[in-house]
């Protein structure tokens, strides 16, 4: 088992060193490997309620919304698991059985 951090980015535990830095083969995402783990610049992300909501999280749908390309809109109580946050305007990142990968915006969902 290595003793490497994960990567800052995304998250992946199949780091490596690459003399002084540390690489990541998934996002390819390079960092000092000395230095110490700094906080990331990633702003608090919210659910419709205000409560906090981190990677990994299970959150529940909370109004109908209307999907392009599908042939009806994701409905209210729609479970999604395992979301991954990240930046930008839709700032949940996940897979939706019978929709497949999406991104969600924060708040038209709870935290379940």
């Amino acid at each position: 088992m290595s003793s490497l951090p994960e990567c800052p980015q995304c998250r992946s535990t199949y780091t490596y060193e690459d003399g002084e830095m540390l690489v990541c083969p998934e996002c390819a995402h390079e960092w000092q490997a000395g230095a110490a783990a700094a906080v990331e610049d990633m702003p608090v992300v919210r659910d419709a309620f205000g409560t906090v909501l981190s990677d990994g999280d299970a959150v529940t749908i909370v109004k109908d919304l209307k999907v392009k390309g599908a042939s009806g809109p994701l409905k209210v109580g729609t479970r999604v698991k395992s979301i991954r946050l990240i930046d930008g305007d839709h700032n949940i990142d996940c897979r939706i059985e019978g929709f497949g990968a999406m991104q969600l915006k924060s708040e038209f969902v709870k935290k379940a």
